[in-house]
């Protein structure tokens, strides 16, 4: 599986990252995927969901290709993990000091009452077979190629096709849509702002997370992250 909160480190935008130099969806898709594994930021970051005025406090932290995230619901945090693998990605939580698959039945879940599921944590859709290039697109200011992604079979999670806008200098997705299998818009991510946390890394500070119904935006979560203070966090609540 692919993390949402790899809408974190796939959008770092690290000197490292594989940049799209041909216009090969397969590499394309690569490249937006191996931006996570390649992160150099090994501090957490703070921040949160927003949603209707209510916040939702939540933590990250990254090292490597091992990614943990959590959110503070009804007085406590629910912490997960997600372990980043060459061919999928494998999610993880913490329950009473012990590490738990998260069962595939649940990932359409709303994370704290947000637009967030976790599916939406996962992005497992990075790794659905066979995209398509459907050419290139501008992202506000920003040079995109467009991917069409198809669901496998045996894939679980409420999209059915997947629109990935993936940004031809960094290589780093900038809009994502998940598509019903009617082809009714159901989600958009938008990345609305980046900040630079080190001499070599740029990642997410801020995007949109809109629900969509009926093809009119039914509702919108923000998702907003600080830049790590001097006294950054090193690990997570378990």
């Amino acid at each position: 599986m692919k993390p949402l909160l790899a809408l974190v480190a796939t959008l770092s935008f690290a000197c490292a990252s594989l940049h799209a130099q041909e216009p090969n969806p397969n590499r394309i898709l690569e490249g937006a995927r191996l931006s996570a594994a390649l992160t150099k930021l090994d501090t957490g970051l703070k921040g949160h969901l927003s949603q209707n005025g209510k916040k939702v406090p939540i933590e990250i932290f990254l090292k490597g290709k091992d990614i943990q995230f959590q959110f503070y619901e009804n007085k406590a945090w629910r912490v997960f993990h997600l372990r980043l693998n060459d061919d999928h990605n494998d999610l993880f939580e913490f329950i009473d000091g012990k590490t738990v698959d998260f069962p595939r039945a649940k990932l359409t879940e709303s994370i704290a009452g947000t637009d967030l599921t976790y599916e939406d944590l996962a992005l497992h859709f990075f790794y659905w077979p066979n995209p398509k290039l459907e050419g290139n697109e501008k992202v506000g200011t920003e040079d995109t190629y467009k991917l069409r992604l198809n669901k496998p079979a045996d894939a679980a999670g409420n999209y059915f096709a997947v629109y990935l806008w993936v940004h031809t200098k960094f290589g780093a997705f900038m809009k994502i849509h998940g598509h019903a299998k009617n082809n009714d818009l159901l989600k958009e991510f938008l990345v609305e702002d980046v900040m630079k946390v080190s001499d070599e890394v740029w990642t997410l500070r801020k995007m949109q997370v809109s629900s969509y119904k009926d093809g009119r935006r039914s509702s919108i979560t923000d998702m907003v992250l600080e830049k790590p203070a001097k006294d950054a966090l090193k690990g997570l609540h378990q």
